[in-house]
């Protein structure tokens, strides 16, 4: 039952990969719920993120980068994206400034066509581009469809980005709270930590290696009688050729103790807990297209 004066909607933030879509809904919800990498595809999943204020609460769904897929993981992460407008009250089609529209984005404004939300274009970066430039990349793109409304945005640096989000809150039609008002995601510590060990793999590793990692949590335990909340984590990172298991290992091991490292203080701040983390490198090859491995990993296409 909806009490008398609440309003909740659905928000998905749309584009191609490396907008910032991942930055600005963390920024929203002010923890980091999703993973951030300067390399392209890095969401896989629809992720939420929740943002309660007054008396109304805004769901996010952080979507993967639109793209045309190569692989079945590929095809997984699109139809995860295409889903969402779908499911959506307001729809951000976020881009960067860039005087030509690229194709990319005409095929997205394309699919923008057969949702019934109220569409925002938000330009991300825009402390990169001069002003006369912005009205030029505006013009272009509001030649290709109209929009409920238009914010340039640096979601780094959080310019104008409360704007946007009032507009936002204005849009959310009557209903329920979804979740809790103190809620940030319905994220699974488990898969919350899974996409921290492997954004530090991002940040570690060559160009080729990182479309061809997963991470799988094979254990997640306070461990019995730690009067200090110790959590054991045991974790493994999959890849698909036989030559990315040592590059992924380092030199004695040096790339993966960072990669531990890294994602260790990560994973106390999340949790508020001392964790111990084991790693492990495994190969599965080819398994961005075994739709039995895909679905272990988390990404069913059934539930897209």
């Amino acid at each position: 039952m909806t009490e008398p004066g609440t309003r909740s909607g659905f928000v998905s933030v749309v584009g191609r990969a490396n907008v910032g879509k991942s930055t600005l809904v963390n920024l929203f919800v002010g923890e980091k719920i999703t993973i951030v990498s300067p390399k392209p595809q890095t969401t896989r999943n629809t992720i939420r993120g929740v943002l309660t204020r007054g008396g109304a609460q805004a769901v996010f769904l952080d979507t993967p980068g639109l793209h045309r897929p190569r692989t079945k993981l590929g095809g997984y992460m699109v139809k995860c994206a295409v889903s969402a407008l779908f499911e959506s009250d307001v729809v951000l089609f976020m881009t960067e400034p860039r005087l030509r529209v690229p194709e990319e984005d005409a095929n997205i404004i394309e699919k923008l066509r057969k949702t019934e939300a109220a569409v925002f274009l938000v330009i991300n970066k825009v402390d990169t581009v001069a002003k006369p430039d912005l009205l030029k990349i505006i013009e272009n793109y509001i030649k290709l469809r109209p929009f409920d409304e238009i914010f340039p945005v640096s979601a780094l640096k959080a310019d104008n980005t409360g704007a946007l989000l009032d507009a936002i809150f204005k849009r959310l039609p009557d209903g329920p709270m979804y979740f809790p008002e103190d809620s940030v995601t319905d994220m699974p510590e488990r898969t919350l930590a899974a996409e921290i060990i492997r954004e530090k793999a991002l940040s570690f590793l060559q160009e080729e290696i990182p479309h061809g990692i997963a991470v799988e949590i094979l254990l997640m335990r306070g461990r019995e009688g730690a009067g200090d909340g110790i959590v054991d984590i045991e974790a493994s990172i999959y890849c698909e050729k036989d030559s990315h298991k040592p590059i992924i290992i380092g030199r004695g091991g040096e790339t993966l103790k960072k990669i531990g490292a890294a994602a260790r203080r990560d994973i106390e701040a999340l949790l508020g807990s001392r964790i111990y983390l084991q790693l492990w490198v495994k190969v599965k090859k080819n398994w961005r297209d075994n739709d039995l491995l895909l679905k272990n990993f988390g990404y069913d296409p059934k539930e897209a």
